[in-house]
């Protein structure tokens, strides 16, 4: 058998260490802090909003970043197209207060909240994120989940990444239900998930939402070392 060549070795070594990063990344890696991480955002497409988001609800602020329509109430369309981009520019604006990078025990991660904005600009009915039926408040579970992240578009992303859900939403129920969700970004499969339900509360419509946010994110890091 004829040697081969250099350059056809090399080539070898590419193809055989991309298969094992498509590969490489596990449920262990995510407790290695020295495994980068690529948070993916908040993402708001399989959310049920209880109710309906006008001015009797608590510490709603009439016109705190709300069109001037409908005296005051969220639209479907305002409610996709704003607040779900402001509840995620948080992590930007205000990244010592929403410290992901800290949660998880990282020094930094990298950041593409465009894949879970992507996908909430990608809500062709924003009507049906809307729902007066308290029992619709949890209808995503681990298999819903998996299914999601398996269609996703991921863009160049690589590795290991981090989304965070919002599935219910709930001004009767005072609550907010989130999944934490690490992925294998490679393959398309969930590592891992983590729900929480949290009280909502704060002045004007973006913070009395953004608050469940903001206490997913300390939940993590005090529960971090315990999902080993």
């Amino acid at each position: 058998m004829k040697p081969l060549k250099t350059t056809g070795l090399i080539a070898l070594l590419v193809i055989a260490m991309s298969s094992r990063s498509a590969i490489a990344q596990t449920k262990a890696d995510i407790f290695n802090t020295s495994t980068p991480v690529t948070f993916l955002g908040v993402d708001y497409s399989q959310l049920k909003f209880i109710g309906s988001a006008d001015n009797s609800t608590v510490a709603f602020s009439a016109w705190g970043g709300v069109k001037k329509t409908d005296n005051g109430v969220v639209t479907p369309e305002e409610f996709r197209d704003d607040f779900t981009v402001q509840w995620n520019q948080l992590f930007v604006d205000e990244v010592k207060k929403y410290d992901i990078a800290k949660a998880i025990g990282r020094d930094e991660v990298n950041f593409a909240l465009e894949v879970a904005e992507k996908n909430n600009k990608a809500v062709k009915e924003p009507a049906k994120l809307f729902s007066d039926n308290p029992g619709d408040f949890k209808l995503t579970d681990d298999a819903k989940i998996a299914s999601i992240v398996k269609g996703y578009d991921f863009g160049k992303n690589k590795g290991l990444g981090m989304i965070i859900f919002a599935t219910g939403m709930s001004k009767g129920l005072q609550k907010m239900g989130l999944y934490v969700t690490f992925v294998n970004i490679d393959t398309k499969t969930v590592l891992f998930n983590k729900y929480y339900e949290q009280k909502p509360g704060g002045f004007g419509f973006k913070n009395f939402w953004a608050k469940p946010i903001f206490l997913t994110v300390r939940d993590i890091k005090s529960d971090f070392k315990g999902w080993r």
